[in-house]
């Protein structure tokens, strides 16, 4: 396993070199709003703790994000009224990750409708900051 890039792009964001729509934020995690969705509502809690993924992380910070992992899920289904919620956590390049700073993708899934491909479209930021305000308004 490689050592972890600070320059990853999460870690960017996280010192505040790059914009994003977040959504929370306490001492733990940064909650932001995924700029290609694959469904309407598709969010990404990152912990601020720096490592690649779960496979390196440590247990103190896993016990911490998990409890926001699953909160961020309840107020993304409510508030989207959602069917359904994917979480979607991915660990080295060979099993799709392509950031290499630990995150949890929140997905919310509609009967009916087939989640996107990743990384087809940039959303509209106006919506971004939209579905953000209704999935805070829930926490």
């Amino acid at each position: 396993m490689s050592q972890y890039e600070k320059s990853n792009i999460f870690n960017k964001i996280l010192a505040g070199e790059i914009p994003s729509t977040n959504i929370f934020e306490n001492d733990d995690a940064l909650v932001i709003m995924d700029v290609m969705p694959v469904s309407r509502g598709h969010c990404l809690v990152i912990p601020k703790a720096p490592s690649r993924n779960l496979l390196d992380a440590d247990a103190k910070t896993l016990s911490n994000i998990m409890p926001i992992v699953q909160q961020i899920a309840k107020a993304t289904k409510k508030a989207l009224q959602a069917d359904g919620i994917i979480i979607q956590q991915f660990n080295e390049e060979s099993a799709g990750q392509t950031v290499f700073h630990l995150h949890f993708h929140i997905i919310p899934t509609f009967a009916g409708q087939k989640p996107a491909r990743h990384a087809d479209k940039m959303a509209d930021p106006k919506q971004l900051k939209e579905i953000a305000t209704l999935i805070a308004a829930q926490m």
